[in-house]
């Protein structure tokens, strides 16, 4: 499995924001779901190496988060909600610019195909606070696969986003999980059924459920994954 969590906590001063919680996942879409501060991001930040744990384990792609932090950081892709981007940049250039950080070889050639999988092409001279939201979007997911990651952590990918921009995020989450392991977040539970196999629920820090999609449905007498959610939940 390219991730291993185990016995992850995480306490802020007196409130467990993750208490002791356990999952693998492995290559394909993985659906982490939860309400507002049921420690989702929380728990993709220690993954991601943003904050440590208080106790606990995990490992991205075989490295332990802990022990060998730059490996993680080199083996995993993360955006994060808030899609940090310098706006000032040109596209090419922001791309150039994490290129850089990862010390890729042959950066042109890896940023040309970067823009052509997430179909950056028309918009790629363009500086990024001259995108649309969708476009945006895709620049913060061609920053976060630039380096080949084996591993994607995905926190809401396609909030904010129209119809249109939505059906081409959600394709290419599908095709990027053909070969990597993704750790997606949403509250959006059509596109979960639209591209998870697996899915994670975890509420006020504790897993709920983990299991395939098509299991956790049948287990709950065929009830949609929006009412498995808000049952489990509530």
């Amino acid at each position: 499995m390219s991730i291993r969590v185990e016995a992850l906590t995480k306490i802020y001063g007196t409130q467990k924001a993750v208490d002791g919680i356990s999952f693998s996942a492995g290559k394909g879409v993985t659906g982490f779901l939860g309400p507002n501060g049921a420690g989702k991001s929380t728990t993709m930040k220690i993954l991601t190496g943003f904050i440590p744990q208080t106790s606990g384990s995990a490992s991205v792609a075989g490295f332990d988060i802990s022990k060998q932090s730059l490996d993680v950081r080199r083996n995993i892709g993360y955006l994060p909600e808030s899609n940090p981007l310098y706006l000032d940049m040109y596209v090419k250039e922001s791309l150039a610019f994490i290129a850089g950080i990862h010390k890729i070889t042959s950066p042109d050639a890896r940023i040309a195909e970067v823009i052509e999988q997430t179909g950056l092409g028309p918009e790629q001279h363009k500086k990024l606070g001259q995108l649309s939201k969708g476009y945006r979007q895709r620049v913060g997911l061609a920053q976060a696969i630039i380096h080949n990651p084996e591993v994607l952590v995905l926190d809401e990918p396609t909030s904010g986003l129209d119809p249109n921009q939505l059906v081409g995020i959600r394709q290419l989450i599908t095709e990027l999980g053909k070969t990597k392991t993704i750790i997606l977040s949403t509250h959006i539970m059509q596109e979960v059924e639209a591209v998870c196999n697996q899915v994670i629920i975890i509420n006020k820090g504790n897993i709920v459920a983990d299991d395939i999609l098509e299991q956790l449905r049948a287990d709950n007498g065929g009830e949609s994954l929006e009412q498995i959610f808000i049952k489990l939940t509530n």
